[in-house]
């Protein structure tokens, strides 16, 4: 480096900024964890968006937190009727109960945006009256007319000076407009050549040039602010201590940041947390509802269903998901607590969570794997646990399980062979009605008078009280008397028990059937064979 070579000012502020951000992110670390999901009432709720939630959740357990629910509910022109309560109860099921809520209450309410209206006009006149904001009065033509005279026009630094705000504009001339009701959003002015850089907890130091923001709208013609204003006033308000949200929202961060510093608060601001992306299985992008669409899974955590339209866009739940296998699955999309583990209890998470762990990089969404979390999880179910879910997929058949002694002996005979809660009934029913039809094809070549005098020998000698293993040595012995394998007549067996090639061990299925019904079938599936 030459002698007489300077460091630039703005560098030497931007590093100075940075260590400021490092120094404030410890003194943080010991501020009461108050943290928030804050999704907007539009429609369904996406995998990602519960597992913002989830992290959320597990952040405030783990560092004795509140959790909070704040519905963002200020752009009115998207808002769907039922997507509060919809988000509701899809938290519920996944077990994120919040302890500040629209529903639970609290001291840091109104937790709905809509019903916080009054108190945002105040800052965004205060943006004004500091120079940070001012009044656009273009009207969406004049806007639409520049934008196909511009490509990409941006509403900033490089145009603001051309239209028609209070920048342009008189004094007298905004005062008039403003007497008048004339009608008017409220931007925020960024400035020129400077960096805002911040601490990310997982990305650590990120900077944005100004050059390169335009200037966004903080209070709309209607009186309500947009996302930006709302979301840092509540923010404050609710002395949220950590945002934890989406990778999506980081372009947002310095407008955020300013508006923390602009409003006088930068001191109470939270620290970041942008959580990484969930892809598309092949890696190639975001997942979305198209995705699943395509490709044939859900992303929503539950069946959602458009009141507009009336399409039904299914969901985990729905599909056959225990809650417990969705969110053991959305916390290992972009994190893991640094061991072979994959099998967590809520409490687990809770336990071993840390934001440390979590990736930088984006995680792809793999439907089989899924389905394999799902699959540990019903495995690991007590089956007492199952009962209600499994009684209510039969229902839906049309089979009736009145006895729930005899439903929890099936549950425990076939829950290893299920992947979705909806599987109980292709790998049960024979449990609970005889096959309607065989699998012949399985039988036929090979199917002789000798093993039909064998099966008749082996349903006479049925007694009540043989437990699987006796049913299974009886079963041998007679074979070898018969002069045949009992290789040979295991199949047949489970297609005169199940109608096909397929369920738990055949001898556990026979003692579970009981002996007059094991008797029965025998016998029935003897005529259907000759």
């Amino acid at each position: 480096m030459p002698a007489n070579y300077k460091i630039p000012f703005k560098k030497i502020s931007i590093e100075r900024q940075a260590l400021k951000k490092y120094i404030f992110v410890i003194q943080n670390m010991e501020k009461k964890v108050r943290v928030r999901f804050a999704p907007s009432p539009t429609g369904g709720l996406h995998l990602g968006g519960v597992r913002t939630a989830l992290f959320n959740y597990l952040f405030a357990k783990k560092h004795n937190g509140t959790f909070i629910l704040r519905v963002e509910d200020t752009d009115q022109t998207r808002f769907v009727s039922g997507a509060e309560e919809y988000i509701q109860s899809c938290l519920a099921w996944c077990g994120i109960h919040p302890d500040e809520s629209p529903l639970v209450g609290g001291n840091f309410g109104p937790y709905r945006q809509s019903e916080r209206k009054p108190s945002y006009r105040q800052y965004a006149e205060r943006l004004i009256d500091s120079g940070n904001a001012y009044y656009a009065f273009d009207t969406p033509e004049e806007l639409d007319a520049k934008r196909k005279e511009v490509p990409n026009f941006l509403y900033g630094q490089a145009s603001r000076m051309q239209m028609r705000n209070s920048l342009t504009l008189s004094a007298d001339e905004v005062s008039a407009l403003l007497a008048q009701h004339t009608p008017h959003v409220i931007r925020i002015k960024m400035p020129e050549d400077e960096h805002v850089s911040f601490i990310d907890m997982i990305r650590g130091h990120v900077s944005f040039d100004t050059n390169l923001i335009d200037d966004k709208v903080l209070l709309k013609a209607d009186g309500m602010p947009t996302y930006h204003l709302a979301v840092v006033a509540d923010d404050r308000a609710m002395e949220i201590s950590h945002i934890f949200r989406g990778e999506e929202w980081l372009p947002s961060a310095p407008i955020h940041i300013l508006l923390w510093r602009y409003l006088g608060w930068e001191d109470e601001m939270p620290q970041w947390v942008h959580l990484p992306l969930i892809l598309k299985p092949d890696g190639n992008g975001k997942l979305s509802k198209r995705d699943g669409d395509r490709l044939g899974f859900p992303v929503y955590a539950q069946n959602w269903t458009d009141p507009k339209t009336g399409d039904l866009t299914k969901g985990f739940k729905e599909l056959g998901f225990m809650p417990e296998a969705f969110v053991n699955l959305l916390a290992m999309l972009g994190w893991n607590d640094g061991t072979d583990q994959e099998v967590f209890t809520l409490a687990e998470l809770t336990e071993k969570f840390s934001v440390e762990r979590i990736s930088k990089a984006g995680a792809k969404f793999d439907f089989e794997k899924a389905k394999w979390y799902n699959h540990e999880w019903i495995k690991r179910a007590d089956a007492h646990n199952l009962l209600a879910t499994v009684k209510e997929e039969f229902e839906a058949k049309g089979i009736a399980l009145n006895d729930d002694a005899y439903a929890l002996k099936v549950i425990d005979l076939v829950k290893d062979r299920c992947n979705l809660l909806g599987d109980f009934i292709a790998q049960s029913k024979y449990f609970f009605a005889a096959p309607a039809e065989y699998d012949l094809a399985a039988v036929k070549a090979k199917w002789t008078p000798e093993k039909a005098a064998f099966f008749n020998a082996f349903a006479a000698s049925l007694t009540d009280g043989l437990s699987a293993i006796q049913m299974e040595e009886k079963f041998k012995e007679l074979a070898a008397e018969h002069a045949l394998k009992p290789g040979e007549l295991m199949l047949p067996f489970r297609i005169m028990l199940v109608g096909g090639k397929f369920g738990p061990g055949v001898f556990d299925i026979a003692f579970t059937l009981g002996t007059a019904e094991t008797q029965s079938r025998i016998s029935i599936a003897l005529a259907a064979f000759e």
